[in-house]
């Protein structure tokens, strides 16, 4: 069983900046075998994939925020980041880390809100 916290959410004025984090509870062993991700959903809204990274540090983005958000990670600390500069209202929403391993096992964290504006 994987267990994801997020953290560094908050309220930020349009073009800013925000740095979420996410921590695993994962053997090492096992972190080099996941794929990490984050998505979010707005009120009223289905989740969507932000971004995406395998373990040898691919990265993928959604269209919507390619430029803007930067994802990494760091296996030795199992964990994820994302690192949200120019900031815009529709990207508030609740941020979830999510965890994908090669048998298919998917794991969400709790989630971390993120509200822009001014």
């Amino acid at each position: 069983q994987v267990q994801l916290v997020e953290s560094g959410g908050g309220l930020v004025q349009p073009g800013g900046s925000l740095r979420l984090s996410c921590a695993a509870s994962i053997s090492i062993f096992e972190i080099f075998r996941v794929r990490l991700g984050w998505y979010r959903q707005a009120p009223g809204k289905q989740r969507e994939l932000v971004a995406t990274i395998t373990s040898s540090g691919n990265p993928n983005y959604a269209d919507s925020v390619k430029g803007r958000f930067t994802i990494s990670r760091d296996n030795a600390k199992k964990m994820a980041y994302l690192q949200m500069n120019s900031l815009k209202p529709e990207d508030t929403a609740v941020y979830y880390c999510n965890a994908l391993s090669l048998s298919g096992n998917e794991y969400w964290g709790q989630g971390t809100q993120v509200t822009v504006s001014s």
